[in-house]
């Protein structure tokens, strides 16, 4: 009967036996004749049939929020059967580009791995659009990703807002200045991060806009080797707010510093995943764990 109930429920949902029919892979006779016979043993009547259109009587509704509350409590049970059944550690699929991989992941998987030692992350890397196609698909169960999308059938969550942030040694020249413009980094040797990637894009829209030829030393895709190189060529980097933790820029000699134009680089962070509701156990729980880290109540 509960199969039944499935059906009913469809075709309420629905609003036609037809659009039902496809949705469920049944022929439309099949379908009625499964509609007719749950109403034989049930023993009343559920639709009031107008010609093609069908209405809900009173037990017919009575029937409906039934059978809702069964669909719930059966995919209730079938989470739990499932925790019983997976003999191995749990594992998550979770993508995210380079760059989000150095700023955003390390305090969300320290959060994960820390509620949930026996799971297993693993990371799908690409640039943005194919993290999107990559959850979208379902190769990946969750995604991080530097901006937002309006991808059919996906969720996506916005997690903070980023902006990039001038970087240099202490002691450097441009600590000086009681008002930094984008016009101090002309001539100013920097080193930035590698072509190709949303950051570098960004920065060089930055500077184009503002008429900057900057003097560029370096060119890495490593947040974590552009620290480290800043203090010995004393040069000035453009960096993620988001990648800039306290302890990062203390224990490397290294200041932070606003100038106004860099508000223009704001990005939103966005979760992705999808909307269908068809997330593993696992994968839920790293979407709570995310929107814990990054959505605090």
């Amino acid at each position: 009967m509960y199969d039944d109930l499935d059906i009913f429920a469809a075709v309420v949902e629905h609003s036609s036996l037809n659009r039902a029919s496809r949705q469920l892979n049944l022929s439309q006779p099949a379908l009625s004749r499964k509609i007719s016979k749950l109403e034989e043993r049930l023993g009343v009547i559920l639709f009031n049939r107008y010609g093609k259109r069908l209405e809900l009587t009173e037990v017919g509704r009575l029937t409906y929020t039934y059978a809702l509350e069964q669909r719930q409590q059966r995919a209730a049970f079938l989470e739990a059967l499932s925790k019983f059944k997976e003999g191995g550690p749990q594992i998550v699929h979770l993508g995210a580009s380079l760059t989000t991989l150095q700023t955003t992941l390390p305090p969300l998987v320290n959060a994960y791995m820390a509620k949930y030692p026996a799971a297993e992350l693993k990371l799908v890397t690409g640039k943005t659009h194919e993290i999107v196609s990559s959850v979208s698909e379902g190769r990946s169960d969750v995604g991080i990703i530097a901006s937002s999308t309006l991808e059919p059938g996906l969720r996506c969550v916005p997690l903070f807002d980023d902006q990039l942030r001038l970087v240099v040694p202490e002691q450097h020249p441009l600590t000086l200045p009681a008002k930094l413009t984008m016009e101090h980094l002309a001539r100013q040797p920097m080193i930035l991060f590698s072509k190709g990637t949303w950051y570098r894009r960004m920065t060089d829209e930055l500077f184009q806009r503002n008429g900057i030829d900057p003097d560029v030393r370096m060119e890495i895709d490593s947040f974590e080797a552009i620290v480290r190189l800043l203090p010995t060529i004393r040069a000035a980097a453009l960096l993620p707010k988001s990648y800039l933790r306290p302890e990062l820029l203390h224990g490397s000699g290294l200041v932070s510093l606003h100038i106004k134009e860099l508000e223009q680089t704001q990005r939103t962070t966005c979760m992705i995943y999808s909307a269908s509701g068809s997330l593993s156990t696992a994968a839920r729980s790293l979407v709570q764990v995310t929107e814990e880290v990054f959505l605090p109540q």
